[in-house]
């Protein structure tokens, strides 16, 4: 049971560390100083942005639930198996 626990918190490890680079990835929501000077972005390229933005907002939201469950998971093992890390 105590490899277990190992894996499950070297997963959950791994897991937080990538859901801080892909929020860090992430643009923000705001447009910043460009949008008071009338900065233009194309079509093409505003098309691109969104998509990109789209599938790492899934993949945070995907890593979200992946680190809860096994937080969870973490718990539960250690407060049944009675196992200590």
């Amino acid at each position: 049971m105590n490899t277990v626990m190992w894996i499950i918190a070297g997963v959950l490890v791994l897991a937080s560390v990538l859901m801080c680079v892909v929020v860090l990835i992430q643009q923000t929501k705001s447009s910043g100083i460009g949008a008071g000077f009338g900065e233009t972005v194309s079509f093409s390229q505003r098309g691109k942005a969104a998509s990109r933005e789209a599938k790492l907002q899934k993949i945070t939201v995907a890593l979200a639930i992946v680190i809860a469950v096994l937080a969870i998971a973490l718990l539960l093992i250690k407060c049944f198996a009675g196992v200590s890390l």
